[in-house]
């Protein structure tokens, strides 16, 4: 059986694939060259892909001996799920494989504010030494603010514990009996609104729908405390970008670390790059060397059970 892998993956994976026989064929930059994707994909039985491979009408229609789908990651927005139930190609995902890698990017930006060691050495090799510039604030007894509340904020949420932090969320989807209320200890708010309103961060981990687009807007920003800040590692969209470039510009907000736009790579003319507050990643909150192995490896263990007739427990 054949394999395409149009998107990076790391060695680990492409050797449980290889060891198993299977036949692979990898251009980690296939995604960007659609063509001659929907040319040569008739020929795969299985198609490996991350956040940029448009996995749509056209290409589930296109892959005539397709029998799965593979996502490097726990994203699905790039997927139609619908097609591809419909023509019954299974697909599977990284499930939790990076959550912790997310997790430690999200206490890693509350440190950064609380504690900008980096800013303090460059003062330093300038000639300084400003002791009461640098004297910042503590983790301790500030309130986290979890917008949806699954794996990722269940660690998220373990870590800033650790601290000494007050964990509130909201997800209109969790009972009072699921486990990060009564395991993890995350005080839940009945309304989106309260968990703006007395948070010092808020860290959105919800998925791309039409419910959650431009879920946090110039509204919602208004509700937030003039000295918080707003955490996105989940997906671009989540957040309406020209009402947090206004808020940022009129320090409504302290500032945003943003790991995900609406439109990635970001252009140059982003109104959000002319804000001084705005901390922009390149997607890379999920990315360690240890959550790819970790993905990589359990998609493609994945994949061969579904193309061998096995039960997969990473199906959507």
């Amino acid at each position: 059986m054949k394999i395409l892998i149009t998107e990076l993956i790391w060695e680990e994976g492409i050797k449980e694939l290889t060891d198993q026989g299977f036949e692979i064929e990898y251009d980690e930059t296939l995604w960007s060259k659609r063509e001659k994707l929907l040319e040569i994909i008739p020929r795969f039985d299985a198609v490996i892909v991350r956040n940029q491979t448009k996995v749509d009408h056209d290409l589930l229609n296109s892959g005539i001996n397709l029998k799965a789908v593979g996502r490097l990651g726990v994203g699905l927005d790039n997927i139609d799920l619908k097609i591809a139930k419909e023509k019954n190609i299974k697909v599977v995902y990284a499930k939790h494989a990076n959550a912790t890698s997310v997790a430690e990017y999200v206490i890693t930006a509350m440190l950064n504010v609380q504690r900008p060691l980096h800013l303090a050495e460059l003062d330093v090799r300038e000639g300084n030494w400003n002791r009461k510039k640098f004297t910042c604030g503590e983790l301790y007894q500030k309130t986290i603010g979890l917008v949806g509340l699954g794996e990722i904020s269940h660690r998220v949420s373990k870590r800033a514990k650790a601290f000494g932090m007050n964990v509130i969320g909201y997800d209109p989807f969790v009972t009072e009996y699921d486990h990060i209320l009564s395991e993890t200890g995350v005080e839940i708010k009945s309304l989106l609104n309260e968990v703006l309103s007395k948070s010092d961060f808020v860290s959105l981990h919800v998925p791309l729908t039409p419910q959650t687009y431009s879920l946090i807007g110039q509204n919602e920003l208004k509700l937030m405390k003039p000295t918080s800040y707003i955490i996105n590692t989940a997906r671009g969209g989540i957040i309406d970008e020209n009402a947090l470039a206004e808020a940022l510009n009129h320090n409504m907000i302290s500032g945003a670390f943003l790991d995900v736009l609406e439109v990635e790579p970001l252009d140059l003319g982003h109104p959000l790059l002319e804000c001084n507050n705005a901390f922009i990643t390149p997607h890379i909150a999920g990315l360690t060397n240890e959550s790819q192995i970790r993905t990589s490896s359990l998609v493609a263990k994945e994949i061969i059970k579904v193309l061998s007739g096995k039960v997969s427990l990473c199906i959507v």
